[in-house]
């Protein structure tokens, strides 16, 4: 897999963690073989969910889909890179400057 997607959130509570533990179980299911949910970190106010795939804007326009029915899309922010690269391409908020991982 080429890229690595990161979808970000805003988080601070246990009750947070679980339920983006429970939104990344549903994006392993939605994903199937077009990438690989590659695993999680939680911390500094920050949940990100790792995703390794060949076509992140596909897989992106899937997960936001879940998101947005799950109600999680407040503070949402989603770019891909091409690892090990530093320089991240933004895909969500279109408005947004700047995306780093913590």
């Amino acid at each position: 897999m080429r890229y690595q997607l990161v979808l970000q959130f805003t988080a601070d509570t246990i009750a947070d963690f679980d339920q983006f533990v429970a939104l990344e179980k549903k994006l392993i299911d939605a994903v199937e073989y077009s990438a690989i949910v590659d695993g999680h970190d939680f911390g500094q106010s920050e949940f990100n969910i790792f995703i390794l795939t060949n076509e992140p804007a596909m897989v992106f326009d899937k997960a936001h889909r879940i998101i947005r029915d799950q109600r999680l899309q407040q503070g949402m922010r989603a770019a891909y890179r091409e690892p090990p690269g530093e320089s991240f391409m933004i895909l969500w908020p279109t408005t947004l400057a700047e995306f780093s991982v913590i």
